[in-house]
């Protein structure tokens, strides 16, 4: 394992020296202070979760908390020269207006809970990592916000994620994208520690390949010390039918099997040996984009989530509440998308979806159904002095007999401030 991961980095690096009289990301270097980007996200969310018959945690059925969080970027340029040198940065803060009364820690993971099952009154995490970067070759070392379909910070809550470790991006070869990491930490979006996850490590590898203007591959490899490797695989095809007009698929895929302990087991308490394939067809023409899409889940045990990040789940049935990802699962969609722009109304989005998963397999059942209908809408100012302010409204209603925490409504509100202090 240490061998492939050295291996893979060390072609990286070979890579980008032996193209370094070619023009390049590090012979376009500003420096490190003429470079930098300070970016401070203000992000304010209050979310419920109502669990209906009191199925979360035995006796509680509600779930409701407000907080505000500050999620503070910094990133330096690099220094000039054959090598460029620099410093990335992060600081999270968040801090509760409002949980109590038997409403905080029941299934929101908005804040973070202390020893007596109360939600903080505020929380942080700061981390940094140094990077490295030659011709178009960036080796970044530390405490790092990482979106990769084998490793993936979520980033819908309060707070994101993060993980400590190394990573190579190379785009040497114009068009392909290839990356080589090892990483031994993941901190959860609402716990401070900095591995609240329980990572051992994680080894991943692959890369993305541009086919032409219209066609997109990917291929990951990954693995998870002690709970599991997974392969990953992807195509995006994007044809133009008019300036307005377009048709797109895309097709995804997981293969995972248990690793080493194999910490994360199916519903039965076996190994895990199981597939994930989505398909996805939509049609865009003018303000409208409708999608329709397919997803099963074969073998033994469901897809599952682990110490690799809550969002490392590129498929199409990746949804609000359920990820329609249990053992045996066959799921279908219908999706509509509306831009107000082409209406006068430009920033104005909405979103609608209804899903349904049916033949899956649980304790409670062995034809397991679940549906799952999500609304959204988003606002974001155009101009003025408040540019760039957001409003978000997310709403997931989910209804199954066959899963214990099932049944759910799910109310998310965001308003977001970005502030580019550099």
């Amino acid at each position: 394992m240490q061998v492939k991961k050295c291996s893979l980095i060390a072609l990286a690096i070979s890579a980008a020296v032996s193209q370094m009289a070619v023009a390049s990301q590090q012979s376009e270097a500003k420096g490190f202070v003429e470079g930098s980007k300070l970016k401070v996200l203000n992000r304010n969310m209050y979310m419920n979760r109502d669990f209906k018959h009191g199925q979360r945690n035995g006796t509680k059925s509600y779930g409701e908390e407000w907080a505000h969080g500050l999620i503070t970027t910094y990133s330096s340029g690099f220094t000039q020269g054959t090598v460029g040198f620099g410093v990335d940065a992060f600081g999270l803060v968040g801090i509760k207006l409002d949980s109590g009364d038997g409403r905080n820690g029941v299934g929101t993971g908005l804040l973070e809970i202390n020893d007596a099952g109360e939600a903080k009154d505020d929380q942080a995490l700061a981390g940094a990592a140094a990077k490295l970067q030659i011709s178009n070759t960036v080796l970044k070392y530390g405490n790092q916000m990482v979106s990769l379909p084998v490793l993936a910070i979520s980033d819908s809550r309060l707070l994101p994620e993060s993980v400590t470790g190394g990573l190579v991006t190379s785009n040497e070869i114009e068009g392909l994208t290839l990356n080589a990491g090892h990483f031994t930490a993941l901190s959860n979006r609402n716990q401070s520690s900095r591995d609240s996850a329980g990572m051992k490590s994680l080894d991943l590898a692959g890369g993305t390949y541009k086919f032409s203007k219209d066609l997109i591959g990917s291929a990951y490899w990954a693995e998870t010390e002690d709970y599991f490797r997974k392969y990953y695989g992807n195509l995006n095809y994007s044809m133009p039918l008019s300036d307005t007009q377009a048709f797109i698929v895309d097709f995804n895929m997981y293969d995972t099997k248990s690793d080493g302990l194999g910490l994360s087991r199916a519903w039965d308490g076996e190994k895990l040996d199981n597939q994930i394939y989505s398909l996805a067809a939509a049609f865009k023409t003018g303000a409208h984009t409708f999608t329709l899409s397919h997803q099963r889940v074969t073998g033994d045990g469901g897809y599952v989530y682990g110490p690799d990040g809550n969002s490392t789940m590129y498929t199409a049935h990746s949804m609000q509440v359920s990820d329609f990802n249990q053992e045996n699962e066959k799921s279908w969609a219908a999706r509509y998308d509306l831009n107000m722009a082409a209406f006068g109304v430009p920033g104005l989005t909405f979103m609608t979806r209804y899903i349904k998963g049916t033949d899956f397999n649980t304790t409670l059942s062995s034809n397991g159904k679940e549906w799952e209908r999500d609304v959204e809408a988003k606002y974001v100012l155009q101009d003025g002095p408040a540019k760039d302010l957001s409003f978000r409204v997310r709403w997931g209603t989910r209804r199954t007999a066959d899963i214990a925490t099932g049944n759910m409504e799910d109310l998310r509100v965001f308003v977001e401030y970005p502030l580019n202090i550099l």
